[in-house]
C-alpha cells in the first residue's frame, strides 16, 4: 500500500456515490488516500462538494462552472461562486474551461464564461482548475490572453500531446494525470508522464468516470489512484511512494494546505 496519496479531482457529490459515499471514502483512507479535492461544478454539486469537505478532514472543495452547462451561467451564479470562494474549505475555482465534445453550450458562450472565471479567480486570488475536451489551442490563447499565469492552475485529467506541456509550465500550471495513464491503449498521457517535471506532476482519480485499469469501465473511486501513482513510478523507474510523497507535497503547495 502506498503511505500517502492526495486525489486532487474527485467527484464524492457524484449521484454515483450517493448510496456508500463514507465507505468510499474509508476505502480511499485504506488505500492511503489522505487527501481529497473534491469539485462542485453546477447548482447541485457545489453546495454538496463544500457539505463534504466540511465533514471531513483533509477532504477540501473546488467551485466553479462547468463548460458544458456555460449557456445556464448568469451573473448570478458568478457571485455565488465569488462568495463560496471565501469558505475556509474552498481551495480552488474550477472546474472551468472549454468542451467542445458536447454541444450544449455554444463556442462563444463557453470562451465568456471561462474569461469571466479566469477573471473572478484572479480577484479573489485562488488557483483555477482547467477541464479541457477537443479545445486545447482555445484554452491556451484564452489563458495567455487573460494572464492567468498570476494565479496558476491544474490542466485536470492531462489527456493531450506532450508538446503542449512545456506552454502550460511556462503559464505556472501543473499537470495532472488520472486513469488514462494505465490504459495499455494510451501512449499520450505515458509519454507526458514520463516529461512532467517531479515538482509540477499530480494525479487524480476523476471519480466516478475514467476508471484505470483493471477497473476501466467500471465505477471509479478514490481509493484508485494508487494505480494511477504505480503506473506512473513504473514509467518513471522510482518507487511508488516517493511518486505518492511527492504528487502529495506538490497539491498541498498549489492548494496552499499547511
Amino acid at each position: 500500500m502506498v503511505k500517502m496519496l492526495f486525489d486532487t479531482h474527485v467527484h464524492l457529490n457524484a449521484r454515483q456515490f450517493a448510496e456508500d459515499r463514507e465507505e468510499t471514502i474509508q476505502r480511499a483512507r485504506e488505500a492511503g488516500v489522505e487527501y481529497m479535492v473534491v469539485v462542485g461544478f453546477d447548482h447541485e454539486t457545489i453546495p454538496l462538494a463544500i457539505e463534504i469537505a466540511e465533514q471531513n478532514e483533509n477532504i477540501y472543495a473546488a467551485v466553479g462552472w462547468h463548460p458544458v452547462d456555460a449557456i445556464d451561467m448568469t451573473d448570478k451564479e458568478l457571485e455565488w461562486i465569488e462568495e463560496l470562494s471565501a469558505h475556509p474549505k474552498v481551495v480552488a475555482i474550477g472546474e472551468m474551461g472549454l468542451d467542445y465534445h458536447w454541444d450544449k453550450s455554444p463556442k462563444g458562450v463557453q470562451k465568456k464564461v471561462f474569461r469571466q472565471q479566469i477573471a473572478l479567480a484572479k480577484k479573489v486570488n485562488m488557483p483555477i482548475i482547467i477541464h479541457n475536451r477537443e479545445a486545447t489551442e482555445d484554452i491556451i490563447t484564452i489563458l495567455q490572453e487573460e494572464k492567468a499565469e498570476e494565479i496558476g492552475g491544474i490542466m485536470h485529467c492531462y489527456n493531450d500531446s506532450a508538446r503542449y506541456v512545456q506552454t502550460c509550465l511556462d503559464m505556472n500550471f501543473y499537470i495532472s494525470l488520472g486513469g488514462p495513464v494505465t490504459f495499455k491503449n494510451a501512449p499520450l498521457p505515458k509519454e507526458v508522464a514520463k516529461q512532467v517535471p517531479l515538482d509540477r506532476l499530480l494525479i487524480e482519480t476523476d471519480a466516478p468516470f475514467l476508471a484505470p485499469h483493471p477497473y476501466r469501465g467500471k465505477r471509479n473511486e478514490p481509493a484508485y489512484v494508487a494505480r494511477v501513482a504505480e503506473d506512473i513510478a513504473a514509467l518513471r523507474e522510482m518507487d511508488v511512494d516517493e511518486i505518492g510523497k511527492i504528487t502529495t507535497e506538490n497539491a498541498k503547495r498549489f492548494f496552499k494546505i499547511k
